[in-house]
């Protein structure tokens, strides 16, 4: 099986909406406003790229991503060469980017859970928050990489759905704080 991991920048009422500077929110870009930069707060995003295999993308994030990544080859060298696989029932092959690597469109989470099920290593989703609420949902995330930043938005795309679900425990596997408020934490989902 290959594990699939969300990684997000989450406030701390958990909206995970618009953190890098993308027009869809009122705080947009929140993780970079009135935060003092501290490069150690972010050491696991490098270890992310290393880690993974392919990436997982929904529409709107692969949309948002596919004209800007591929030309960051200094910040997402290793992003750039993995395979991507887009969830999505309205993306066609002819709207995917062709200078991005290898993408592949997946119709259905059942498409998902078949290549969670495949050879291979682990998979990681960056954004796609309506994707991950949906993974999260079918059981199909296996860990949390998470930031967690010293902010309250309000509102915004929120990182867990109000799905009325079975309880899911999680085990926390790694957690650092850092002096501008940020919290890494790491969650493996009990099975």
């Amino acid at each position: 099986m290959r594990p699939i991991i969300a990684t997000s920048f989450v406030s701390l009422d958990g909206v995970v909406d618009s953190p890098g500077g993308e027009p869809d929110h009122r705080s947009s870009g929140w993780t970079f406003q009135d935060i003092d930069f501290i490069e150690d707060a972010y050491e696991i995003k490098g270890r992310e790229q290393e880690e993974a295999t392919a990436m997982l993308l929904g529409r709107v994030s692969y949309q948002a991503f596919a004209p800007v990544w591929p030309g960051m080859t200094d910040v997402f060298p290793r992003y750039n060469a993995l395979p991507k696989y887009v969830v999505s029932t309205s993306l066609g092959e002819g709207d995917l980017v062709d200078n991005w690597g290898e993408t592949t469109i997946l119709r259905s989470l059942d498409d998902v859970a078949a290549l969670r099920e495949g050879e291979g290593g682990p998979i990681s989703v960056h954004g796609s928050a309506t994707l991950v609420r949906s993974l999260e949902d079918a059981g199909l995330v296996d860990r949390y990489h998470l930031l967690v930043f010293p902010v309250i938005l309000g509102a915004g795309k929120r990182l867990f759905s109000e799905t009325d679900k079975p309880k899911r425990m999680l085990r926390l596997t790694e957690s650092q704080g850092y002096p501008n408020g940020i919290q890494k934490l790491v969650y493996e989902v009990v099975r």
